[in-house]
């Protein structure tokens, strides 16, 4: 499996796809490995794909944080660099829809832009919701470690597919305790995310960029979204009405269509 280095830190990554085809890279959110792609690297098979672990997350390094999002906008292009690609669709969620934000204006390396379930960050951005906090960073004592993956997911998905998709939330489950950042990491992660703020520097992101967002998000609410595309230029939004956080697995065909069509027309 191939490895980058950013100032010392190991940063694991995949490829698949035809080499000559064009590039798109996927940067996951707050927490989670590059398992969360599968869907999405599946429906982009005529395209070259990389998936890499943020740092503190999967067969990446785990240096000592906290963290920043541009550290890990540094580390994209690093990755980035070892893969031998200039530019490349970069295609975030969540935290990775900032880290793609920002690596973006700070790189120029971005062909387009594609923002799941994210915000901006700056002053009207509506925080995710204390109850949701608490559910992530949370966790009571008394649960075993799938019991505690299920409960801190629970806020990112509908309970009716939760509920109707046991078999799959078992593997996610599975995937999670295999690559899910550690409690320090993710605390790490956090404070970037806190952190956070590329309001004022929308404007910069000349690229296309392909904005969309469920209207039931209790993790990142759909204002957020909205901000999105109306702080961007050259931009696409799509309104997923009734979608979790996690609408790239709940929603994936609505997310891939939307997706497929943008990168065709780019």
């Amino acid at each position: 499996m191939p490895t980058a280095t950013n100032d010392g830190v190991r940063l694991s990554y995949d490829r698949d796809g035809p080499p000559e085809a064009e590039t798109v890279v996927f940067v996951e959110g707050l927490g989670y490995g590059r398992w969360m792609w599968r869907w999405q690297r599946r429906a982009l098979s005529e395209y070259d794909t990389i998936r890499w672990d943020n740092r503190g997350t999967g067969d990446s390094g785990t240096p000592e944080g906290p963290y920043t999002i541009g550290q890990m906008a540094e580390d994209l292009a690093a990755v980035m660099d070892d893969a031998g690609v200039e530019s490349a669709h970069v295609v975030g969620a969540s935290m990775g829809g900032m880290i793609a934000q920002q690596f973006t204006v700070d790189y120029g390396r971005a062909d387009s832009l594609t923002l799941l379930c994210t915000t901006p960050g700056g002053p009207e951005a509506v925080p995710t919701p204390a109850e949701t906090q608490e559910r992530i960073f949370d966790v009571p004592e008394a649960y075993d470690e799938r019991e505690r993956r299920r409960y801190k997911m629970a806020p990112a998905m509908t309970e009716s597919f939760m509920r109707d998709n046991d078999d799959l939330i078992e593997r996610i489950i599975d995937w999670r305790i295999e690559s899910d950042a550690s409690d320090r990491a993710l605390s790490w992660q956090a404070r970037a995310v806190e952190s956070f703020d590329l309001h004022d520097r929308l404007g910069e992101i000349g690229v296309p960029a392909l904005v969309v967002h469920g209207t039931a998000d209790r993790v990142v609410p759909v204002q957020n979204g909205r901000l999105l595309a109306d702080g961007l230029g050259d931009v696409e939004y799509h309104e997923l009405d009734g979608a979790p956080h996690l609408c790239f697995i709940e929603r994936a065909d609505a997310v891939n269509d939307a997706l497929r069509g943008f990168l065709a027309d780019v």
